[in-house]
């Protein structure tokens, strides 16, 4: 089992879900400092960019993680509606600069045509089934939402109810969660079927 380090910010659960034409991104509220909350209704989900056509989720140390929001939006400025480029150009960035490295963050980010994940070791990561989660409770989330999936279900729904399991379970995740929504194309199994 893993050392438990009480000087260390633990978790949070983001996931997001494609489904019927729609993108969600659903994240928990709670800000943990070792094993006490600091916080519970901190805004982890946010839409970026001028006209806000891209959502975004983060788990990690708060500061860096606004550190690379900043970046990407920067980058999407660069590449207007462009999120693959933007996310790569970001990656490069986030794994050449000396300051970036340092960074304790994972970002998921979606637009109405893709869905990526974004870490500090450079990977930029489309989920297959138009599924990601991530954070301490992010396991959690995705086993349900994969669950849940199949069913007569739309995304927010899904997206709500994996939230829901993973803060049942997950002791860094809570029940105040930050649902941001967009139209999206199908994902590439829903085109499959």
């Amino acid at each position: 089992m893993a050392e438990h380090k009480p000087d260390i910010m633990y978790g949070t659960t983001i996931i997001t879900v494609r489904k019927g034409g729609k993108v969600v991104i659903a994240g928990d509220g709670q800000v943990s400092f070792g094993q006490t909350i600091m916080k519970g209704n901190a805004r982890k989900v946010r839409r970026l960019g001028k006209s806000g056509t891209v959502i975004a989720g983060f788990a990690g140390a708060t500061a860096d993680a606004f550190t690379l929001l900043e970046r990407l939006e920067t980058k999407l400025e660069q590449y207007p509606d462009q999120l693959m480029r933007a996310c790569v150009e970001l990656a490069k960035d986030w794994r050449t600069d000396r300051y970036l490295r340092r960074l304790e963050a994972m970002m998921l980010v979606a637009d109405k045509k893709i869905t990526l994940a974004l870490t500090g070791l450079g990977d930029v990561l489309e989920p297959e089934d138009g599924i990601m989660a991530i954070g301490s409770g992010g396991n959690f989330a995705l086993s349900a939402a994969w669950a849940l999936v199949d069913m007569n279900l739309d995304a927010e729904t899904i997206a709500r109810k994996a939230m829901d399991i993973a803060a049942k379970i997950c002791v860094y995740t809570n029940d105040h969660f930050t649902i941001e929504t967009l139209d999206a194309e199908l994902s590439s199994l829903e085109k499959a079927i």
